[in-house]
């Protein structure tokens, strides 16, 4: 079994890395529940995003010098609409909430605690720099979507042990194009939140 090494890096310093963490993520989002349809210029620019904020954070999974995983976050306040309106009608104080924009590994990757490390990396630098929530949100199909899997089990377990929680009454749309579908639909989306303090 190889090994993998977790780096870090924030804002412009992923930039040689941005085509390679396109490409994984259209790779990985093409599986249940999200079905992403992706276009390596939609990442590029949805990716950017993250580049151009000096306070985002990235953490790369590697295996020699390929990236196998990655997951990043960045200020709730620097990021889309969508993300930010909920909590600002929910009457949060959004810039104290850290958001994690994914968390995308292969595969053949998983069960190792990557999963676990991304989301503790997340945090520590959330912590340090004086966000009292973390918080991501997750795609939310039917029960009897005709593309789920026999063998699909959701991440909620996952998450709850970690110390998140679904919070229902937070919760967005976001576009995007499932496989074999003509055009970009609205997702419906649910917020897990944890508390830092």
């Amino acid at each position: 079994m190889s090994e993998t090494a977790l780096h870090t890096c924030q804002g412009s310093a992923i930039e040689p890395r941005l085509e390679e963490m396109a490409h994984l993520r259209i790779t990985v989002f093409r599986d249940f529940p999200y079905l992403y349809d992706g276009s390596f210029n939609y990442e590029a620019n949805y990716l950017r995003r993250y580049a151009e904020c000096p306070e985002s954070l990235f953490v790369l999974a590697e295996d020699g010098d390929a990236l196998v995983g990655a997951a990043t976050g960045m200020p709730l306040a620097q990021d889309v609409e969508e993300f930010r309106t909920p909590f600002e009608r929910a009457g949060f104080d959004i810039g104290s909430v850290f958001y994690y924009g994914e968390s995308v590994l292969l595969t053949s990757y998983r069960g190792r605690g990557i999963g676990k490390a991304f989301l503790a990396e997340r945090e520590r630098h959330a912590a340090k720099r004086g966000f009292s929530t973390v918080a991501f949100c997750a795609v939310e199909r039917p029960d009897d979507h005709p593309l789920k899997p026999a063998d699909y089990v959701p991440l909620h377990g996952f998450w709850r042990a970690q110390g998140y929680e679904r919070h229902p009454e937070l919760a967005t749309t976001f576009r995007w194009k499932d496989i074999g579908e003509p055009e970009e639909t609205d997702k419906p989306m649910v917020f897990w939140l944890k508390s830092l303090q």
